[in-house]
This record gives structure tokens, sequence and C-alpha cells, in this order.
């Protein structure tokens, strides 16, 4: 298993990290993944795949909760987003793909929820599932359309509550981050108890900036990673090209604006890693609270009360949630990175990028354990 940047001893930022230093800190929530990985007859190269991160146990659509998004940079794409943009509702899983995935991932979750209800449900049925996308067409054969109903599945039965995996898999796949491998990476914030008590979570599926701009704990050290390159370093069109996609998860009681609020602090967290820059880069963020229960089902049978009770965190204590939320973030894309191996695929190759590199690096931009 690669270590991450916590085996490492860097400090990413003030809070303190869960027991699993992930998105599954959070109670409830799950994350699974389905990878395809293959060589084809033809010559052509396969990396991608899917990542499904359910909000809660059981159905979503049975289970809502309170969400918001934000767009740093609208070159990308997502499904999902205007229904929790005008309710604020998150009603199913969220998945992680490539860019000419979404469709068919989207379709599939619509019909593996509709294998889960009962033949005589004669409730009115409606699902607007959020797949979120990165294009992985450098090592992948993207317009082979190699994700298919059954790799969603796969990734929805994989789900569980412990330390996702990190680096090229699901989604991330054939992911490229700062001109490395990158991929899948998570981490978590939890405040003190005397603070609230509340963890944020986060997974993004990284796979954008620049070599040059990477900073790790605010360590310029991708001016000292630049020597690490071989003739089949990827030949992006455009340095810095790619998108990064981010979920974060809190179990703090929050509405569907602070959501919003807390999605948008996933652009420090990037900001801090060198990223967010680029045109060419599709950025976008989604956030969801647990904190508060009983929120109807997604359906519009008559469920008997007009008024459910809610609670919020108040203004005066919601700073230490966007500080947990960026440093989150931060971590999570150095984890991704140091988890992704070497993968070469269609005359490209991203080099993986190791734990003893980037400790030389930072020792070098001035780093002390």
């Amino acid at each position: 298993m690669s270590q991450r940047a916590q085996d490492l001893g860097i400090k990413i930022g003030h809070g303190v990290a869960g027991p699993l230093n992930a998105i599954t800190d959070v109670p409830g929530v799950r994350v699974g993944h389905a990878s395809i990985h293959a060589d084809l007859a033809d010559g052509r190269s396969v990396h991608t795949g899917v990542t499904v991160i359910e909000p809660r146990a059981g159905q979503a659509r049975q289970s809502p909760c309170f969400a918001g998004v934000h767009v740093l940079n609208g070159n990308g794409d997502a499904t999902g987003l205007e229904w929790i943009r005008e309710a604020g509702l998150l009603t199913s899983p969220i998945a992680f793909t490539n860019t000419h995935s979404v469709g068919v991932v989207r379709d599939s979750l619509i019909a593996l929820e509709r294998e889960t209800l009962p033949a005589d449900d004669k409730a009115v049925y409606w699902n607007m599932p959020v797949v979120m996308e990165t294009f992985d067409g450098l090592l992948n054969d993207i317009n082979g359309f190699h994700v298919k109903p059954e790799h969603v599945r796969q990734a929805l039965q994989a789900a569980h509550n412990g330390l996702p995996q990190e680096g090229a898999v699901g989604g991330g796949s054939g992911m490229i981050c700062h001109e490395f491998k990158g991929g899948i990476g998570t981490a978590s914030r939890r405040l003190p108890a005397d603070r609230g008590g509340w963890t944020v979570g986060a997974i993004v599926q990284a796979n954008h900036g620049k070599r040059a701009s990477l900073l790790v704990g605010g360590y310029p050290v991708g001016r000292h990673l630049g020597h690490i390159h071989s003739p089949f370093t990827p030949q992006l069109p455009h340095p810095g090209m790619g998108s990064i996609v981010v979920t974060l998860a809190t179990d703090a009681p929050l509405l569907p604006h602070q959501c919003t609020r807390l999605a948008q602090r996933a652009s420090i967290g990037i900001a801090r890693t060198g990223g967010g820059t680029e045109d060419s880069s599709g950025d976008i963020f989604i956030a969801f609270a647990t904190g508060n229960d009983g929120l109807p089902p997604a359906d519009y049978a008559d469920k008997g009360a007009f008024t459910t009770a809610l609670r919020m965190v108040n203004n005066d204590y919601i700073s230490e949630l966007f500080a947990a939320a960026a440093e989150a973030v931060e971590e999570a894309i150095i984890n991704a990175l140091l988890a992704a191996n070497t993968i070469s695929g269609n005359g490209q190759r991203a080099e993986g990028l190791s734990a003893g590199q980037l400790l030389t690096a930072l020792e070098q931009a001035g780093w002390r354990a």
C-alpha cells in the first residue's frame, strides 16, 4: 500500500484528521470503485472506470440530504446539478468517470435504482443522478466507450465505509495530475468536540495542474521535480490541461446555502497545491451535509406533513468547517499523487510520483520533517 502524506510526516494545515483520514470518516458515507485496465489487440489501451460515493446508508432517494454546488471553472460537465441548485437536495449517489462516459453512468444509476423498487410501487418516479467527469483521453481509449452498466453495478456493490483505494482506480484510472499520474485521493478533518465535533471529508478526481506550479504544504516542490521526465512524458496539448472534480461531505447540520459555501472552499485547497488557474480545466465541486435527518423522500407521494424541523450551524462557528474543507481537499490531491502508479497507454506515459521523490523535492525547497 502506498504511503500517504500523513505517513510521510507532511502536515497540511492545522486541523486534525479523522481516524481514516478519508471522506468515509463521515458516518454513513461509502465509496466504491470499478477499474478497467486493458491492452486491446489493436494496440489501444484502456485505463478508465467509475467511482461512486453514497451519501448515507441505504437508498439516497429515501433519505435525501442537503447539498450545494460550486463551479470554479466550467470547462467540464456534470449531471444533476441544476436540481441541487434549485432545491438544495441530493437524492442520488455521486459518480466520477471520464468525459465520454457520463451518459452511460447516469443512465445506469437510474436503471439500477429502478431494480430496487417494488414492482407494485405506484409513486411517481424520477431521478437525476449526479455524475461528474474529467478527461482521460491521453492514457485511455476514451472514444471506445469502455465503461458499461456492469461497471457501475460493480462500483455500487464494492462501496464500503473503510479507507477508499486511492490513485489510478475507478474514475481516476487514466487521469494525470500536475503532469504526474493522478486519480483518486481522499482526506478528512475533524473539529474539536468543543467546536461541534463534526467531520469534513473530501474525495477528489485529480486530472489537472502544471508540474512547475505544484505546491505541497506551501513548499514549491514543482520547481525541483522538473527533471523527472522520460521520452514518454504525457504530451499535453496545453500545459496544465485537464480538470478536477471534488465531493465534500460533512455530518454538520448545514442548510443548502451553507453547503454551497462549503463547496466553494474546495477552490482554496486546489489553489494551495498550485492549481485552479487554467482555462482548460473543469473545476466542479459538490458538498453535502448529513446532519439533518428525516428530509422527505424524493417522490411526490403524500407524506402527511407540511413542515420538517431542521437544525443549522450558526455562522459564528462555520469558519472552522470552511478551513477543514480546504485542508481536506489540499491533502486529498497530494494523496492522489502519492498513490498513483506509473501507467502507459496509447503512446503516452504518466510517471507516478514516489514518496522518495516528493520528500527530496520538499527538502530541496526548504522543508524539514
